[in-house]
């Protein structure tokens, strides 16, 4: 099984597709160093998802996460289907679903986080690194791909070599996976969590009708990949033995 990504962002963002989206910290430094910080860029994610221009720094600070989430939101500019905070980089699986959408989300997002932790820690400038990197997936095989990819990225935390070497020990990482509470892995396997009103489930392919069960199925077939090392150039190649 093969999928390419083109590195360099060679497209435009379109109405009714999907995209991987992700950026890390400058230099790789952490961009997020606690549980107050994820909490905060989880937020983003709902607040700035919608096409009125609010004041963000002003919710955060009058109310509770859980109020946050009860916000009503005139209209979404983008739907999304899942998304994943690692110590010093992010996943989110979007779909465009209006002129612009997707590059205006990104925009609020990164600046309102970045004006939060400079402040926080005294810093100064970008906390990226450069513009957020995006692919496109246009492959029904690589989108239903994605889901399994943005949420296995947390293995790395406790197995770093698990791509190289294949997951050591599954029960741990299984367990470790349903622990997680900074990606929306608990969200497709029937946790009933605030936090799911970031998801547009909706309006993407109905890749898990069975529910948790066929998402868990997705999962577990991926916990047998190995990455070959056959990468070239630009071309990631996904090899499952």
């Amino acid at each position: 099984m093969r999928y390419y990504l083109c590195m360099g962002r060679k497209f435009k963002f379109s109405i009714g597709e999907f995209y991987h989206l992700y950026n890390r910290g400058t230099e790789k430094r952490r961009t997020f160093m606690n549980e107050k910080d994820r909490k905060r860029f989880v937020a983003l994610l709902y607040i700035c998802n919608d096409s009125n221009e609010t004041h963000i720094s002003n919710i955060l600070q009058s109310g509770s996460i859980r109020d946050i989430f009860d916000m009503e939101r005139r209209r979404p500019i983008v739907a999304i289907g899942s998304y994943c905070l690692m110590p010093n980089h992010f996943h989110i699986l979007a779909k465009e679903i209006e002129l612009a959408g997707i590059s205006h989300f990104m925009q609020k997002v990164s600046t309102a986080y970045t004006m939060y932790f400079n402040k926080k820690y005294g810093r100064t400038g970008s906390l990226f690194q450069g513009r957020f990197k995006a692919t496109h997936a246009n492959e029904d095989a690589y989108l239903k791909y994605l889901y399994a990819y943005i949420h296995l990225n947390p293995v790395k935390l406790i197995e770093a070599d698990w791509k190289e070497m294949g997951i050591k020990n599954r029960k741990k990482a299984w367990g470790f996976l349903r622990e997680y509470k900074y990606s929306s892995y608990l969200d497709f396997t029937g946790n009933h969590r605030i936090e799911r009103k970031i998801l547009n489930q909706k309006t993407f392919p109905e890749y898990f009708t069975s529910g948790s069960k066929d998402f868990e199925s997705l999962i577990s077939f991926w916990f047998s990949f190995k990455d070959t090392g056959n990468n070239q150039g630009s071309t990631l190649i996904v090899t499952r033995p």
